[in-house]
């Protein structure tokens, strides 16, 4: 088997063990998730490393044939991590081109799951926090960070139907490149990465419904301060009325004239908010 790892800067590298007709089309980078053709399949993908902070995605190319395995890299860190896959495969001869196009996809979804379920675990307990409610500094942050989970979540679903269209296609095996054993081995992956699908469709719908309970907090939060700018009104409106009546200065009231007429003013006043008060409390609205 012979097998190569190279960046796309490098790929007339592997000129010497193509077919000129072969090299020219794959050089031109055209092809786009999976191409089989009738003695070798050509695999191209958006990698996207869930185990970093990385979030840009790079292109990783694979040519295979019975007896090739080719790898053409579009960044430094993609050709990092196949190369390190690679590194890390049986060195033995008898390990056939599919068989080891099998193991590069075990060994690049390892440990997705795990990654998977602590993103599961993180949603969950900021959707807790939320339910028990939102303090107003943190309201902002709560929004970032939901904005963010659904970035990370759209990534994560474009990357997983690029590899369950590809794992499809070999499990299919149209033109008999793989052994029907290791097309069976194809399908197990593809249903994995059907079960890493929805998982990721999940959390989407967890992180739809989270949103929608921290739209309804605010909500709630914005109602209990409408609440209490309505009794604030409710409470000043009777003395409000109080004082644009003794305002008017009229020369029959007797109220003006009388000596006790500012403090009982005073004590009307205190006796309706203190009325009105007792009344909100009772309605549990304070």
């Amino acid at each position: 088997m012979t097998q190569l790892v190279l960046p796309f800067s490098r790929m007339a590298e592997a000129a010497p063990y193509m077919d000129p007709t072969r090299f020219h089309y794959i050089s031109q980078d055209q092809s786009e998730s999976f191409e089989g053709f009738d003695d070798f399949d050509l695999l191209a993908f958006d990698w996207y490393d869930v185990h970093s902070q990385r979030t840009d995605t790079a292109k990783i190319l694979v040519y295979v044939t019975r007896a090739e395995l080719f790898f053409f890299c579009e960044s430094p860190a993609a050709l990092e991590r196949v190369q390190g896959i690679v590194d890390d495969l049986p060195q033995d001869e008898s390990l056939s081109t599919e068989q080891a196009l099998y193991r590069f996809f075990g060994r690049l979804l390892k440990g997705d799951m795990d990654y998977l379920d602590r993103f599961e675990l993180a949603i969950n307990e900021a959707e807790a926090s939320i339910l028990s409610g939102v303090p107003a500094a943190q309201k902002t942050n709560t929004l970032q960070q939901i904005i963010a989970w659904r970035r990370e979540l759209l990534r994560l679903k474009r990357y997983y139907e690029q590899l369950s269209a590809i794992l499809d296609e070999l499990a299919d095996n149209d033109n008999q490149l793989l052994s029907r054993a290791l097309s069976r081995r194809m399908s197990i992956l593809g249903n994995r990465m059907d079960r890493y699908l929805g998982a990721v469709r999940n959390l989407q719908e967890i992180l739809s419904q989270m949103r929608e309970a921290y739209q309804s907090q605010l909500a709630i939060q914005q109602n209990e301060l409408m609440k209490l700018f309505t009794v604030v009104t409710v409470v000043f409106l009777p003395l409000t009325l109080l004082t644009g009546w003794y305002g008017m200065n009229f020369v029959g009231m007797p109220e003006l004239g009388w000596r006790w007429g500012y403090p009982a003013a005073i004590g009307v006043s205190l006796l309706i908010v203190a009325g009105l008060l007792r009344h909100f409390k009772r309605k549990k609205w304070l």
